[in-house]
């Protein structure tokens, strides 16, 4: 294994959710096993971060909620 690349692709709309979650999972100290899955989780943040514009956007917090509303799984 080692440092073969793995590519996964996501939507905008995914990699925001996805960006946001990460990112308040790697404030928590009590989410390891061990700190390899910390800087896993710091790696993959910062390079979903290089890759969506609304981190910075003044409107972030409504573009947020407007990706988990396109993300989340209709309800009846």
């Amino acid at each position: 294994m080692g440092d073969e690349a793995v590519t996964v692709t996501l939507g905008q709309d995914e990699a925001l959710v996805l960006f946001e979650w990460l990112h308040r999972l790697g404030e928590r100290e009590d989410a390891w096993v061990d700190q390899a899955e910390q800087r896993a989780v710091w790696d993959l943040t910062a390079s979903l971060e290089k890759q969506i514009e609304t981190v910075l956007a003044d409107d972030c917090k409504d573009q947020l909620r407007a990706a988990r509303d396109r993300v989340r799984d209709a309800t009846d």
